[in-house]
């Protein structure tokens, strides 16, 4: 392995050993606490523009599979470990993580002090970052973090581009692809749900053409608030039929009620996030990512309650709506890779759409 360098706007330089590919791209270095699951992080799309730094330090001992894939193509601009098992052993695995990488245009870095780096996050903040060769300009890199502005359209660099359908016989959900983890679609399919897919822009009277039991509201990239469409499709959804936001979905429920979203510090990404249902005291390990949360503070008026809240910072992990049949999630019930606690949340979903048939 050739060596290579993890620039930050701030100056700093991380000197370790390239994998990979070399597309090197200016992404926000973000960090998750996982211990298992890269490959699932990986190929989730809601990490499209960002560079992932895993705090667990060894990392790629179990290999690639083709089953645990979250997306047909990553999104992720890079990836950051301590160290890389270039040897793998596991039966159901097909490649190593260099090989995926190689394959999928992801740029590497590896025997860097990732917990350094972690500390560092959390200090200042996600950065803006890049990889780059060991004989890179160091100062003209710097120079063009700085001036670099992040994206704003990783919803419309991810989301699917024409819809379609996933069919079954059981109740009909359109699923709002904003970034949609392939986890969320078999969760519903387990459950025999006839699913279309549309992509993010799709207004609401061509969803409802469908004649839809219920709609689910996605993960995805970003922040809710470049997608004011979406925001208004929500807002004439509401109360027509069934909601059930994740992630991203539910900021966007929240905006669409009109509460508010901010950017958190450095967000919330890992398998291991103690999350309380404030209905019952019940706590809950869940699956976690995302960089924004909603602002409790601005949910009265709303029509919104919360109903699960973040253990470590007291965040927002979870809304309902008082009057209309719409509920929401910050944490990902369908893990991928994570615990299985909050998979229940599907069937409450899968509840709502049949109270609503029989309330016809």
């Amino acid at each position: 392995m050739e060596d290579r360098l993890l620039i930050l706007e701030d100056g700093s330089v991380w000197k370790g050993k390239g994998f990979g590919s070399d597309n090197f791209q200016i992404g926000e270095l973000v960090f998750n606490t996982s211990m298992t699951g890269y490959q699932e992080i990986l190929t989730d799309n809601s990490y499209c523009g960002q560079i992932i730094l895993m705090t667990y330090p060894l990392i790629g001992n179990y290999g690639v599979n083709r089953d645990d894939w979250e997306s047909i193509e990553p999104a992720a601009f890079g990836f950051v470990v301590k160290d890389l098992a270039e040897h793998y052993s596991n039966w159901r695995a097909d490649e190593s993580l260099d090989e995926f990488c190689r394959k999928e245009n992801i740029p590497g870095i590896c025997q860097v002090d990732t917990r350094a780096l972690t500390r560092r996050i959390r200090e200042h903040g996600t950065m803006k970052a890049t990889l780059a060769p060991a004989d890179a300009n160091v100062e003209e890199v710097v120079k063009q973090l700085n001036e670099a502005d992040l994206l704003h359209d990783q919803v419309k660099r991810v989301s699917s581009a024409k819809l379609y359908s996933v069919p079954n016989r059981g109740p009909k959900v359109v699923l709002m692809d904003f970034g949609a983890k392939l986890g969320i679609v078999r969760e519903l399919s387990s459950r025999g749900c006839d699913i279309v897919v549309v992509p993010y822009d799709t207004d609401w009277k061509t969803i409802m053409n469908f004649r839809p039991d219920g709609i689910m509201l996605t993960n995805g990239p970003g922040n809710p608030e470049d997608l004011p469409e979406s925001i208004e499709t929500i807002r004439h959804l509401l109360g027509q039929v069934p909601i059930f936001g994740i992630c991203l979905g539910h900021q966007l429920l929240a905006l669409a009620c009109g509460a508010k979203t901010f950017k958190l510090k450095f967000g919330h990404r890992g398998g291991n996030h103690p999350v309380v249902d404030l209905s019952d005291g019940h706590v809950e390990i869940t699956s976690q990512n995302h960089g924004y949360a909603v602002d409790k503070d601005s949910l009265e008026g709303t029509g919104l309650v919360m109903t699960h809240e973040a253990l470590n910072d007291k965040s927002c992990e979870g809304i309902a709506h008082t009057e209309y049949p719409a509920f929401s999630l910050q944490f990902h019930p369908e893990a991928t890779a994570g615990p299985n606690d909050s998979r229940k949340m599907f069937d409450r979903f899968m509840a709502l759409m049949q109270d609503k048939k029989e309330a016809k």
